[in-house]
C-alpha cells in the first residue's frame, strides 16, 4: 500500500507548483490523502477531500463493475437525543425520502428505480446513512438527489408528510420490536445497564409516547443542527473517475452552506456496583437469560481481543458455551459475542434453555463455564481459529462496492481514518492469548453484570433472581445541544437544479463468462473465474428435497432432520471437531434443506480450498450418524416446530400453505415437519433418506471465484466418485382452488400487529422469457417495487404498515401469487379492503407513465445482478436449474422492450381472480368484526388449520360494531406518492 498525504507532500525540485495543482481544485476543494493498493495487501483505494464547507469526499475507483455507489453518511444517530425526545435521528431518516425543493414528494425513490437502481437508509445509535447502488452512467443523477436533500430539504416537510411517517415509525416498532418475540430484551438491556439520561439507554427506534409527543419543528431542528455538511462524510465508489468525481461534487454539494460546529462525544463507561437483576414476560415459548458486562467504545484497542473472547467462549461449536449448555441439550441455543459502539460497548452471554430448564440454573452453569474458561486459558489453536474467520470476513466485506463504500464512511466518520483496516489489520496479526487472557481479567472475571430473564406469559419459568434494580433520575439535566436561534439558509446556485441532469448511455453489462461440464456419474459442474477478492464460493444443490416427502407418508421433515445431521459430524471427526477445523481456515461448509432442494453452502479463501474441499468431503459423503447427534438435533426441530405458534407471520404463512396446496401436497406442510411426523422419525429413517437421495445425478455444483476450471477440477475428485442412484423427483399435484374469495382467521389475543396473506395457488411454473416472467413484469406495478401500488396505498398512504408487497412465485413446482404484510392492529380490516381494491381495481390497466417506468427501472437494474459471488453462484445455478442459455438475459431485453399497457392488463385479467382468493388474517380477535363486516365468508381456524366450531366463535367475537377503518383526514395522500424501505441497523461496528 501507498499513502500520500497531499498536505504534507513535498513539490517536486523542478515543478514548485505541483503541489498546489494537485492538492486544490479551483473550486477550493483540497485533496488530502490518496491511499493505492499494492499486491497482497487488504486495502481499499481512495482518494480524500475536503470542500470549502467542510464536506469530507471519498472516492473509490473500481472498475470491475459498471456500477456506482454513493453513500452519504451524518455524524448523528440517537446518541445526539435526549430524555423525551427519542427516536428524532430515526424519524428524521423516514423524513428524508419525502422530497425536497427540486425533487418532488416521493420521487426520490422513484427516480433511483426508475433508473434501475436501489436506495435505502439506516440509523443507529452514532450515525444516520443514505446510500444508492445504480448503474455508472446515473452518478450525477444520485449525486443530485443527495445534494437536494442536504441543501433544500425543509420548505417540502408538511404537516401531513410528518404524520404519515410517523405512523409508518409505529408501524416498525410494532413489527420489529413490540410484535416480535424477544423484541424487547434490548431495550431492557440498554435501560438497565446505561445511566438514566445516557443516549444508549433508549434504542434508537425511540418510544412511541416521545414520537406522539414531537411535533413538526423538533423535527427541523434536529435537521438544521446535525445535517450540515461539516458532519457529514460523501464516499462515491465503483466505476467512476475521481475528477469527475470531485467536479460533480462541488457543483451539487459544494453551495450548501456548513452547519453550526459538532464537538466530539465523550461520555463516561457505565459502572456496575453489583449485579442487575431484570425480568419482563413475552409471547415466548422458550424462556432467554442473557448477562450483560460493560467493555469498551468502538475502536478501543481492547476491542479485537474481547471480539476474540466472545469467540473463544461461546462462538461455535467448538466453544465452551456451545458444549456446557448446547451439546448437552441445556438451551435451544446459546452464544456469546461483543458489541461496540462509538460511545461504550458491552460483552453478552445468551442463552435459551429448553422448556424445564430453569433460569437460575442456566446463569449456573455460565458462571462455571467462565471458571472452566480460567482454569483452561486460550489456547494456539483458539487464536488461530479466530484470525483465521476475521481475515475471511474481512476479505468477504470488499465482495461488493456497496461494501467497500460502508467501510471506508464508517472508518473515516468514526476515525477520521478511511483506511482503518489497516489499523485492524494490524491489531489482529499482533494479537496474542496474553491480550485475550487480560481483557477477560479486566472486564468479565469478578465483575457485575446486567442479568436479564425473559419469561414466558405461560407463568411456567421464574426469573433467574428477582428484580433489584430501579432507574434512578437523579441528577440528570438535558444537554443544551444548541437548538436556539438555528436558522434555514439555502445555497445560492449558478444553475438551475430543477433540471434532473441527464444519463449517459447505458454501460455494457458482461454476463459472466463460464464453463461447464457433466462428470461421468451425472454431476454437472458450472463456474466461473473472478479474481477480485482472494475467495471461492460454491453451492452444491442436490435435487429433492422436502419434496420427496410427497411419496413418503409420515416422514414430513426427514429432508431437514438429515441435512442438520450432516452439519454434525463425519467418520473423521466429531462435530465440534468439524467445525474447529473449519474455523482454522475460515471457511464453512453448511447443509439446509428447503422446499424442492437441498443445498450445500461452501465459503473458502482461495489459498485454503484444497483444505476445505477435503471437509467437504467427509461433510457430504462421509456423514458420521452419531445417535447423540440425532437426539439432539430431533428435539431442536421439535422445539422449532412447536415455537411455530409464537410467531405471527410463521402461522400465516402455514395456514395459508395449508389452504392453497391442501392435505394431498407436501408443500402445504412446513419443511420442518409436524411435532407429530418429526416425533416418530428415526436414525434409520435419516441413513434411509441420504442413501437414496444424496446423488450426484440429481445434482449440480456452481463455483465462483478465484479459481480457473483446471484448478477447481483438481480438487473434485471425491465428488466424481460419488456413486450415482436411481433417484425419482415426485411429480407437481395439484392444490385446493377455492370457489369464492374467503377470510380465514387465526386468532393471536393481544396481537399488536395482524399478518395478512391475500392470494392463490396459479399454474404457473418459472419460466425466463414465457408467462412467468411476464407475469413478474406485470406486478412490479402492483406490489412488486418498493413505489408499487400496493406499497404506496397501504404504507405512504395510509400508514398502516411498515411494508406490503405482493409476487409470483414458481419454481419446477406451480407456485402461489400472494400479496402479504404486516400492519396494524386496528388497521386490519381496512388493510384488507385495500389490498382487495388494488388488486380488483388492476386489471383495469396502467397509464403511460406506469408502463415507462417498468421498462426503466427492470432494463437498467442489470449492472447490479451479477456483482458479488453469491450473485454470480445464484445466476450460474438458475441456469443449470431450468437448462437455460446465458442468452436469456437478452431474450428477456427485448420482451421488456416490447412490451405494452395491453399486455399488462391482459396478464393482471388472467392471473388475479380476486373473486377466487384465500384472505389469511393472524391477530386479535378483537378485529373479527370489522372483518366481518368486509362481506366475505370468514372462516376462524385455529393454529392447526382446523375450523373452530361456530359455538366458540360466538363466545370469542364481540359483538358486531362500526367497521374500524381510520378516516382522519391526515391519513389521505395521493396515490402516486413514492417512498423508501428502511433498513435499521444493529447497535455497534457500522
Amino acid at each position: 500500500m501507498t499513502t500520500v498525504s497531499l498536505a504534507q507532500q513535498k513539490p517536486a525540485a523542478k515543478a514548485p507548483a505541483t503541489k498546489t495543482a494537485l492538492a486544490t481544485t479551483p473550486g477550493g476543494t483540497r485533496l488530502v490523502e490518496k491511499v493505492t493498493k499494492q499486491p497482497g495487501q487488504l486495502v481499499i483505494p481512495y482518494e480524500k477531500y475536503v470542500l470549502p464547507n467542510g464536506l469530507t469526499l471519498i472516492v473509490s475507483e473500481d472498475h470491475s463493475d459498471p456500477l456506482v455507489h454513493v453513500d452519504v453518511t451524518y455524524h448523528v444517530g440517537s446518541a445526539r437525543e435526549q430524555i423525551g425526545k427519542s427516536g428524532f435521528a430515526h424519524f428524521f431518516e423516514h423524513m428524508m425520502f419525502q422530497g425536497s425543493d427540486h425533487v418532488g414528494d416521493q420521487q426520490h425513490f422513484k427516480l433511483v428505480t426508475a433508473a434501475g437502481g436501489t436506495l435505502n437508509g439506516s440509523t443507529n445509535q452514532d450515525r444516520t446513512n443514505y446510500f444508492e447502488t445504480l448503474p455508472s452512467n446515473q452518478l450525477e443523477t444520485g449525486l443530485w438527489l443527495e445534494a437536494d436533500r442536504m441543501g433544500f430539504l425543509l420548505d417540502a416537510v408538511s404537516q401531513k408528510k410528518f404524520e404519515i411517517q410517523r405512523s409508518t415509525v409505529k408501524n416498525e416498532r410494532g413489527q420489529n420490536y413490540d410484535n416480535r418475540p424477544y423484541g424487547l430484551a434490548s431495550e431492557y438491556i440498554s435501560k438497565t445497564l446505561y445511566p438514566y439520561g445516557h443516549p444508549y439507554s433508549w434504542l434508537t427506534i425511540g418510544y412511541l409516547e416521545d414520537l406522539d409527543r414531537a411535533d413538526l419543528q423538533d423535527l427541523k431542528n434536529f435537521f438544521l443542527r446535525w445535517y450540515g455538511p461539516n458532519n457529514a462524510t460523501l464516499t462515491v465508489g465503483g466505476d467512476v473517475q475521481p475528477a469527475q468525481v470531485v467536479k460533480l461534487v462541488e457543483k451539487y454539494f459544494g453551495p450548501i452552506k456548513r452547519g453550526p460546529a459538532v464537538p466530539v462525544q465523550k461520555l463516561p463507561e457505565p459502572v456496575l456496583t453489583a449485579d442487575r437483576y431484570v425480568s419482563y414476560t413475552d409471547n415466548v415459548r422458550f424462556p432467554m437469560l442473557q448477562m450483560v458486562f460493560p467493555t469498551v467504545p468502538h475502536g478501543h484497542p481492547d476491542e479485537m481481543p474481547l471480539d476474540a473472547l466472545a469467540e473463544i467462549l461461546g462462538g461455535g461449536k467448538s466453544s465452551l458455551i456451545y458444549k456446557n449448555l448446547v451439546k448437552n441439550q441445556k438451551a435451544v441455543q446459546a452464544q456469546a459475542y461483543q458489541q461496540n459502539s462509538e460511545l461504550g460497548g458491552f460483552f453478552d452471554f445468551v442463552a435459551l434453555p429448553f422448556p424445564g430448564k430453569t433460569l437460575d440454573s442456566t446463569e449456573a452453569i455460565i458462571r462455571n463455564t467462565m471458571r472452566e474458561f480460567e482454569k483452561k486459558g486460550i489456547t494456539d489453536e483458539d487464536l488461530q481459529r479466530f484470525k483465521a474467520q476475521t481475515e475471511a470476513q474481512n476479505v468477504s466485506g470488499l465482495a461488493s462496492v456497496q461494501g467497500k463504500v460502508s467501510q471506508l464512511a464508517a472508518n473515516q466518520t468514526f476515525f477520521g481514518n478511511p483506511n482503518y483496516i489497516t489499523v485492524e489489520t494490524k491489531r489482529l496479526q499482533a494479537l496474542t492469548k496474553a491480550d485475550v487472557q487480560r481483557v477477560y481479567d479486566k472486564y468479565i472475571k469478578g465483575k457485575h453484570a446486567v442479568i436479564l430473564s425473559v419469561l414466558p406469559k405461560t407463568g411456567s419459568v421464574a426469573a433467574a433472581k428477582p428484580d433489584n434494580y430501579t432507574i434512578d433520575k437523579a441528577g440528570y439535566k438535558a444537554p443544551d445541544y444548541g437548538y436556539n436561534g438555528l436558522k434555514y439558509t439555502k445555497a445560492t446556485d449558478t444553475f438551475d437544479r430543477n433540471k434532473q441532469p441527464k444519463s449517459g448511455a447505458n454501460p455494457v453489462v458482461k454476463v459472466p463468462a463460464l464453463y461447464q461440464e457433466t462428470l461421468p456419474n451425472g454431476l454437472k459442474v458450472v463456474g466461473t473465474r473472478n479474481s477480485e477478492i482472494p475467495a471461492v464460493t460454491m453451492r452444491l444443490t442436490i435435487r429433492g428435497g422436502h419434496r420427496l416427502e410427497q411419496n413418503m407418508p409420515g416422514k414430513a421433515g426427514i429432508a431437514e432432520l438429515t441435512a442438520g445431521m450432516l452439519n454434525e459430524g463425519s467418520e473423521k471427526y466429531t462435530g465440534e471437531e468439524i467445525s474447529a477445523a473449519l474455523d482454522k481456515l475460515g471457511s464453512s461448509v453448511f447443509v439446509n434443506a428447503d422446499d424442492n432442494e437441498t443445498t450445500v453452502y461452501v465459503q473458502s479463501l482461495t489459498k485454503n480450498l484444497p483444505a476445505t474441499m477435503a471437509l467437504l468431503d467427509q461433510r457430504l459423503l462421509h456423514p458420521r450418524f452419531d445417535a447423540q447427534d440425532f437426539d439432539r438435533v430431533k428435539k431442536q426441530q421439535l422445539e422449532k416446530i412447536a415455537n411455530f405458534a409464537n410467531q405471527p407471520g410463521v402461522i400465516a404463512d402455514l395456514t395459508y400453505n395449508r389452504l392453497l396446496y391442501g392435505q394431498n401436497n407436501i408443500a402445504g406442510t412446513a419443511v420442518a415437519g409436524t411435532t407429530a411426523s418429526v416425533s416418530s422419525l428415526t436414525l434409520d429413517d435419516v441413513k434411509d433418506y441420504y442413501n437414496k437421495y444424496y446423488a450426484p445425478n440429481v445434482s449440480y455444483l456452481v463455483a465462483v471465484g478465484d479459481v480457473d476450471q483446471a484448478t477447481l477440477d483438481k480438487q473434485l475428485g471425491f465428488l466424481k466418485n460419488w456413486a450415482k442412484k436411481d433417484v425419482t423427483i415426485p411429480a407437481d399435484v395439484a392444490g385446493a382452488q377455492p370457489d369464492k374469495t374467503t377470510i380465514y382467521f387465526v386468532n393471536k389475543p393481544g396481537a399488536a400487529q395482524s399478518e395478512i396473506r391475500v392470494g392463490y395457488l396459479t399454474d404457473m411454473k418459472y419460466d425466463a422469457t414465457g408467462p412467468y416472467y411476464r407475469a413478474y413484469l406485470a406486478n412490479y406495478l402492483l406490489g412488486g417495487a418498493f413505489n408499487s401500488r400496493i406499497n404506496l396505498n397501504l404504507r405512504e398512504n395510509k400508514g398502516y404498515t411498515y411494508g406490503a408487497r405482493s409476487g409470483f412465485a414458481g419454481t419446477r413446482y406451480a407456485g402461489p401469487f400472494t400479496a402479504q404484510a404486516g400492519v396494524r392492529a386496528d388497521a386490519t380490516a381496512a388493510s384488507v379492503k385495500e389490498f382487495m381494491s388494488e388488486i380488483q381495481n388492476y386489471p383495469n390497466g396502467i397509464s403511460d407513465e406506469e408502463l415507462a417506468f417498468v421498462q426503466s427501472s427492470v432494463g437498467q437494474s442489470d449492472a447490479l445482478r451479477y456483482e458479488t459471488g453469491q450473485q454470480k453462484a445464484g445466476f450460474l445455478a438458475r441456469l443449470v436449474e431450468y437448462n437455460l442459455d446465458p442468452t436469456y438475459v437478452q431474450q428477456q431485453t427485448e420482451i421488456l422492450k416490447n412490451l405494452k399497457k395491453e399486455d399488462v392488463q391482459a396478464i393482471a385479467k388472467q392471473y388475479l381472480p380476486a373473486d377466487k382468493m384465500a384472505i389469511v388474517v393472524v391477530g386479535d380477535n378483537k378485529q373479527l368484526p370489522a372483518l366481518q363486516a368486509l362481506g366475505y365468508p370468514v372462516v376462524e381456524l385455529d393454529l392447526e388449520g382446523k375450523p373452530v366450531a361456530a359455538e366458540m366463535m360466538k363466545k370469542s367475537v364481540p359483538a358486531p360494531t362500526e367497521m374500524a377503518v381510520p378516516t382522519d383526514e391526515k391519513m389521505k395522500m395521493q396515490t402516486d406518492n413514492g417512498g423508501k424501505i428502511k433498513t435499521k441497523t444493529k447497535k455497534g461496528k457500522s
